[in-house]
């Protein structure tokens, strides 16, 4: 793996973890939230400028069902990222308090609903890159061999953290949080370690599902080729 590609991998897992421990309010306080969504704000402009070739290429080449879904999301999770951010700075209390807003309800409700949206729709973004994700950890760690085993192993793996993020889903009551707005905040008597690994487990629901949906609909795709090329033949 070259070094271009590693410090991507690196800098886009700390953003989605750093957003994760941002989405615990009610543990790290105010303070701790505003520094790191200034972090979240630098690796996320990191994040774009490494991949400015993508924006460029949008109208260009062939748009299959697999393209225009992930531009589309990507263009979705690019939307929600702004206005949670430009929110957020508005209604900062100790990193920019200079900013004079009268009434930020409203910017509270935005800043709040769009980073459990945009929560959302980063773990769909990343399960569209999931396959070259694996492949870029397995050129990391020079895993060449097909193992039956290990494939296996990490399916029973991938089904249980599922059925956990299934669980933690209705426990955190994310339903709920994506089309109503508590003006008192959502509090549980959690450990940041437990909120990680219960969002971490609800990532993992929306990431396995466009992985493996991705996969059935490019095995359809490719039954399809030979009748189609066939018929065209006749």
């Amino acid at each position: 793996m070259n070094r271009k590609m590693l410090f991507r991998l690196i800098n886009d897992l700390v953003m989605t973890v750093l957003m994760l421990i941002a989405m615990a309010y009610y543990i790290t306080g105010n303070r701790i939230h505003e520094v790191i969504g200034v972090v979240v704000l630098v690796l996320f402009i990191v994040h774009n400028f490494l991949n400015r070739r993508w924006y460029k290429a949008i109208l260009k080449g062939k748009h299959t069902f697999r393209r225009i879904l992930q531009i589309g999301l990507n263009l979705l999770f690019l939307v929600a990222m702004i206005l949670m951010m430009i929110c957020g700075i508005l209604i900062s209390s100790d990193i920019f308090p200079f900013i004079p807003i009268t009434n930020d309800m409203t910017f509270r409700q935005l800043h709040v609903q769009t980073a459990y949206w945009g929560f959302i729709i980063m773990a769909v973004h990343i399960g569209l890159s999931w396959g070259m994700i694996i492949n870029s950890v397995r050129r990391m760690s020079r895993i060449t061999d097909i193992s039956p085993i290990r494939t296996i192993t990490l399916r029973i793996l991938a089904v249980l953290i599922v059925a956990y993020g299934v669980h933690s889903s209705f426990e955190e009551e994310m339903g709920t949080k994506l089309f109503i707005y508590n003006p008192f905040g959502w509090f549980n008597d959690d450990s940041t370690i437990r909120f990680l690994i219960d969002h971490l487990s609800i990532m993992g629901i929306y990431i396995a599902g466009t992985h493996y949906a991705l996969k059935f609909i490019s095995r359809q795709e490719q039954k399809e080729a030979p009748r189609t090329s066939g018929g065209l033949k006749g």
